[in-house]
């Protein structure tokens, strides 16, 4: 069975996740064709995703006159197909907040992909992301009249169903994968009732060896990790705030604050002004086995996110046997339990976070290790990628051997 992947960014140093499930399909004997929109626009660190990127063939790198071939192709080839994608088009930028331009775009990139699976003989098309790239898919699946199927992973999905157009995705979907219960139970609120069997929960995973892993004791120093892109919903300015509280009562930690993006001059002029510096540091972007170095030196890991879907960095602390403070929000409390792996603490409140961090930095060695066990038999159950691929791979399997064309789902 051959498979093509879609997707908006890839490789991604926040997408390791995605490279992990191609490569546990590819470990049960399914071909994995990857195609992406874009590469990532800033620097690759990790010698795995740079791999990635030598196996992933960009829509865009076509160029305009390509991109415009291929949907003459596409016209001439399968005229009705055609005007029934460039209709879907239509009725997709009506209800979203982005232009018909736009959508237009997206059904040029989707002849692209469209064309791209059929040369390579691919069975099927699977997405991820609910957003612009299920769009792609979806348009791309109504040209090649091949099917298709996409993982939402949230929050923005969530933030936006209807002007995306979930619905309507999910309805033409041959199935559609939530990465958490919580997942499923958001897109039931905007999905037809009668769609709701199409929507399957396969979690993100972590491939054995990182469950292998020897386990290193906790660190003796006062240290906390958080771990993540520096934007607005991963809550680090709250984070810096909280941290101030603790150096006002005199307690000792250090606080890594392991990503890069759009936030990071206002964090990093918001630890010179709090006087954490020597505190606090920022690392900019770093490689998997950098933050694996990271975790392990870390008492824990911080996670004070303002919205989520299940975050794969809590996964990871929790298969290095580091415990995790994170927010009760989302996904997140059906892998993290409060007082057993971790702590959980209310989203938005500074002193709850503070809190957390004390008791955590407060806690003896010998209890952290034993949260840290408990936090990997956990996660080993629940996130093990082996698995979880199998039962993706199964889903495939079904839509392949009973198809259901997007084409066929108009009316």
């Amino acid at each position: 069975m051959r498979i093509a992947y879609f997707i908006n960014q890839y490789p991604k140093v926040s997408h390791s996740f995605i490279r992990r499930e191609i490569a546990a399909l590819e470990r049960n004997g399914i071909e994995i064709k990857r195609y992406a929109l874009r590469g990532w626009d800033a620097e690759l660190v990790d010698e795995e995703d740079l791999q990635e990127r030598d196996k992933t063939r960009y829509v865009l790198e076509s160029g305009p006159a390509a991109l415009a071939l291929a949907a003459l192709h596409s016209l001439l080839a399968q005229p009705v197909r055609w005007f029934s994608a460039l209709g879907l088009a239509f009725r997709m930028a009506g209800k979203s907040t982005r232009g018909w331009p736009f959508h237009m775009a997206y059904l040029l990139e989707a002849c692209t992909l469209a064309k791209w699976m059929n040369d390579s003989g691919a069975d099927h098309l699977h997405a991820h992301f609910g957003t612009n790239s299920a769009e792609v898919a979806m348009l791309a699946g109504v040209i090649s009249g091949k099917t298709y199927s996409f993982t939402v992973h949230g929050p923005e999905e969530f933030d936006k169903p209807e002007s995306i157009g979930l619905a309507e995705k999910v309805r033409r979907s041959a199935f559609t994968v939530a990465i958490s219960s919580y997942g499923r139970s958001q897109m039931y609120r905007w999905v037809d009732p009668g769609d709701w069997d199409k929507i399957k929960v396969v979690h993100c995973g972590l491939e054995l060896a990182f469950h292998q892993v020897a386990a290193v004791p906790i660190p003796d120093r006062p240290r906390l990790v958080c771990v993540g892109r520096l934007c607005e919903q991963k809550g680090q300015l709250l984070l810096l705030k909280a941290a101030r509280l603790l150096s006002c009562k005199g307690v000792q930690f250090e606080l890594v604050l392991a990503g890069d993006g759009e936030l990071r001059k206002k964090l990093e002029s918001e630890i010179a002004a709090s006087g954490l510096t020597g505190k606090v540091w920022v690392t900019g972007w770093i490689s998997s086995a950098e933050v694996r170095e990271q975790l392990l030196a870390a008492r824990a890991l911080v996670l004070p996110s303002f919205a989520e879907g299940l975050p794969v960095v809590i996964m990871e602390a929790m298969a290095l046997r580091r415990p995790v403070l994170t927010t009760y929000i989302a996904g997140i409390p059906e892998l993290v339990q409060s007082g057993e792996t971790g702590w959980l603490f209310p989203s938005g409140s500074v002193e709850e976070l503070a809190s957390a961090m004390e008791t955590c930095l407060a806690t003896p060695a010998s209890q952290m290790a034993c949260m840290g066990e408990k936090a990997w038999r956990r996660v080993l159950q629940r996130h093990d990628i082996e698995r979880e691929a199998a039962r993706l791979a199964a889903h495939f399997h079904d839509a392949v051997q009973n198809p259901v064309p997007a084409l066929a789902s108009l009316a």
